[in-house]
């Protein structure tokens, strides 16, 4: 039986694709509140805590950091001793990993957060499963946006499995989403200073950090870059504000110029 590990913060049409799964006969494995979110819809789920042999502790933070989470993703088919591992230590492969992260950038845009409870919003085991998915992506789908389900479900119905191409770009998608988060932590934590008191967030001028990461989406190609022969894109942050919020009612397609 496929195995496939959900474990959600933006729940976003989480229970249909769900459903879906378990109607073409996966095995889904869930943890804290997806696992609630499933079986309360009635959608039968195995518990992390069954897999791992092991409860989730400290409140959460750890759950899935375990050989028998990550031996199952990371675990390369084609290679019978990664197999024969699998075998002699009784885990399970995973063939579907559907992750997104904690809502870092959400909490964080709160300018009143206490410092402790805007550090518990930092995904830790979210992360490594995101990455360990996204490296083993020839043999394990990580799906981070739920905007990406339809087409999944649509792969997976695809003579011969999802393709290499679809594997390999949910892959870079998949990096790209681990990489914004920890932009978005490092750039974040930059405010803060240390006090007597413990970490306050700097307020009045704009910070200036000794490092600036931005993650940016791309919003469209353009025509052109400065010359023409040159490419250009029109990047932004996710939440597009400005000259990126704008609709183009009439004219020629945007160049860089």
């Amino acid at each position: 039986m496929p195995r496939a590990l959900l474990s959600v913060s933006d729940k976003t049409d989480l229970l249909p694709f769900a459903q879906a799964l378990a109607r073409r006969g996966y095995d889904l494995v869930s943890t804290g509140g997806t696992a609630r979110t499933l079986e309360r819809a009635g959608v039968r789920v195995t518990g992390i805590s069954a897999v791992t042999g092991f409860p989730e502790i400290m409140d959460g933070r750890v759950k899935t950091l375990h050989p028998s989470v990550h031996g199952g993703i990371l675990a390369r088919r084609a290679r019978a001793d990664d197999m024969a591992t699998l075998g002699q230590h009784n885990i399970t492969p995973i063939d579907i990993v559907v992750v997104n992260l904690y809502p870092f950038v959400k909490a964080a845009a709160n300018p009143d957060i206490a410092f402790g409870t805007l550090i518990e919003e930092i995904d830790i085991g979210g992360p490594s499963m995101v990455r360990s998915a996204a490296k083993n992506f020839q043999d394990v789908l990580i799906v981070v946006d739920p905007a990406d389900y339809p087409q999944v479900l649509a792969e997976l119905e695809r003579p011969g499995g999802p393709s290499s191409e679809f594997r390999f770009s949910l892959a870079r998608k998949a990096f790209a989403h681990t990489a914004a988060y920890d932009t978005a932590i490092a750039g974040t934590l930059s405010e803060f200073n240390t006090t007597d008191e413990g970490f306050s967030r700097v307020t009045g001028p704009a910070v200036t950090p000794a490092r600036l990461s931005l993650g940016l989406r791309k919003i469209k190609e353009l025509r052109y870059g400065e010359n023409p022969h040159q490419p250009a894109a029109w990047y932004a942050f996710d939440e597009a504000i400005g000259l990126g919020a704008a609709q183009v009612l009439q004219g020629k397609e945007l160049s860089f110029t």
